[in-house]
């Protein structure tokens, strides 16, 4: 019986006359970490999108725990998730964005919005609005929303970004943590150094075509 938590299977789409995700098929195991690396512009990030329901494949099937994306149900069950740079309301403060996105679901409590907050090394009391945010900070906030319902799959596009060394170190460490939990972890970093420290297998992204190298 396979292991596998996602299955890909002749993934492609197409922007208008440009085929941009070129017949992918693949998988990714329950409780592992799974690097994606690959230049910019060679499909990552589409295929992350894809595999969380924010994109329609134009063919090709994508099941996430035994449920079709776009068929089954529209977006994957417990997928907690950071793509490109995270939208918040820039007049709030960090934990009133996620005290509002949790009451969507309304799955948490107060105390584990908090919680998810501290882990990224943010202070949940703090009044300070999101636009007074570094970059590094909203990177921060975007990873606590990723994991603050406690997610089987995190699919984290390049998580690093504008953090700085000791930022990097702790998240690090914090992706370490969620791996020993049991996640399943999609990631990609151009950092060869995150995908050694972290990864369990490595997929090369180019010219739209997934390959396992590692």
């Amino acid at each position: 019986m396979s292991d596998a938590i996602v299955k890909v299977e002749n993934l492609r789409k197409t922007f208008r006359e440009e085929e941009v995700l070129k017949g992918i098929t693949c998988e990714f195991s329950r409780g592992k970490t799974h690097a994606v690396i690959g230049n910019n512009g060679s499909g990552k990030s589409v295929f992350f999108k894809c595999v969380c329901g924010f994109i329609e494949p134009t063919k090709g099937h994508i099941i996430v725990g035994g449920k079709e994306i776009g068929k089954d149900i529209d977006f994957p069950e417990s997928v907690g998730v950071i793509i490109e740079r995270p939208g918040f309301l820039p007049n709030l403060s960090g934990y009133r964005n996620l005290q509002l996105l949790a009451n969507i679901r309304n799955a948490i409590t107060q105390d584990q919005v908090k919680e998810a907050i501290r882990k990224v090394g943010l202070d949940p009391s703090s009044k300070k609005a999101v636009a007074k945010y570094s970059l590094g900070m909203k990177q921060r906030l975007g990873i606590a929303q990723a994991i603050m319902e406690d997610p089987d799959i995190l699919i984290l596009d390049e998580p690093f970004n504008g953090l700085d060394k000791e930022g990097v170190k702790e998240i690090r460490e914090l992706i370490g943590e969620l791996k020993k939990a049991g996640k399943t972890i999609m990631l990609t970093s151009h950092n060869s150094e995150d995908i050694k420290l972290l990864a369990d297998d490595v997929w090369e992204m180019d010219g739209g075509r997934l390959e396992r190298i590692e």
